[in-house]
């Protein structure tokens, strides 16, 4: 159920659709919303740190009570990375995000401005340790016989986060509009899906329905 929950509270940023930001959702990133000076930078740094906090718990948690494998064991690390990630990405916000019409003197401009920030490593991290997260679970539930829910739905999930990280990737290097704000909302939304996928498989899983194997 914890693990459930941080996955509803990773979807903070879908409250920017609730709240007066003015930011326009194709073009911008979610580290926008948090940046320092934004009008509700608390609500979505709260979101981050509340999820962060659950998943290091929940992933502590898990690690003592359910059975030790390798690929399970290296996914509950993954996460207890991630969340640990999550937390400092909250309270290491942007500075600034340069535009044409409020430029950033101090700040590098560019497709990714955040990138030039310490929140750049924060996020690179909590990125990179959810999807070793995804991976690792996903092979655990097809070599263990596990987790079944990971094996559709975490999957299709895995996939469509992996689609869009190349979309940004890509884009990253081509002149143009590619809306990797969108990408970003989907790569994100997918990541938030997954983490409540793993909270529904782990609350059914049964050690006695586990295939034992090494």
């Amino acid at each position: 159920m914890l693990i459930a929950v941080a996955g509803i509270c990773y979807s903070s940023w879908v409250l920017e659709f609730l709240l007066p930001i003015h930011l326009d959702a194709t073009d911008s990133f979610l580290s926008e919303l948090d940046a320092v000076g934004q009008p509700y930078r608390d609500v979505f740094s709260t979101g981050d740190t509340i999820t962060g906090s659950i998943i290091v718990v929940a992933g502590a948690a898990m690690l003592l009570l359910l059975p030790r494998r390798g690929w399970t064991t290296a996914g509950w690390i993954a996460l207890i990375i991630f969340g640990a990630s999550t937390i400092a990405d909250a309270n290491w916000p942007i500075g600034c995000i340069p535009t044409p019409q409020h430029p950033c003197p101090s700040e590098p401009s560019g497709l990714f401005p955040q990138l030039h920030h310490f929140h750049a490593l924060t996020s690179s991290v909590a990125v990179n340790a959810i999807f070793v997260a995804m991976i690792t679970f996903s092979i655990a539930a097809f070599r263990y016989r596990l987790f079944p829910v990971l094996r559709v739905i975490g999957l299709s999930l895995l996939i469509l986060a992996a689609v869009t990280t190349a979309w940004m990737l890509i884009a990253d290097n081509l002149s143009g509009d590619y809306q990797l704000g969108i990408a970003q909302r989907i790569q994100v939304g997918s990541m938030t899906l997954w983490l409540v996928a793993l909270g529904v498989a782990v609350w059914l899983f049964s050690p006695r329905r586990v295939v034992d194997r090494p």
